[in-house]
């Protein structure tokens, strides 16, 4: 059973940045795309950013100049730098990783950002 450990999260001020991390514990072959997702208290997760098997990203808009998601193939590993964080960015972050049939997800990481 492949499990997503995800690590970086934390306080931070505003306009401060924090980097997170998502390693997966075993190789998975055949990734489509890895992907960065978030959910704030009372609304639903959200898209942030992904990116896939060929490099293409894609990122929310509200994310988008700020946030930058990479990975390392050879270490199934995904990061997402995130620059110039506002309040409402806080919220936990997951990483998934989809791999058809299958889709992994993180357990979820805080990211708290204060005014």
């Amino acid at each position: 059973q492949v499990q997503l450990v995800e690590s970086g999260g934390g306080l931070v001020q505003a306009g401060g940045s924090l980097r997170l991390s998502c390693a997966a514990s075993a190789s998975i072959f055949s990734i489509n795309t890895m992907g960065w997702y978030r959910q704030a208290p009372g609304k639903q997760r959200e898209l942030v950013a992904a990116i896939t098997s060929g490099g293409s990203t894609n990122y929310a808009d509200s994310v988008k100049g700020r946030f930058t998601i990479s990975r390392s193939i050879a270490l199934n590993t995904v990061y997402l730098q995130m620059n110039s964080l506002k309040p409402e960015d806080t919220a936990v972050y997951f990483c998934n990783i989809a791999s058809w049939p299958y889709d992994y997800w993180g357990q979820g990481t805080q990211v708290t950002v204060s005014s």
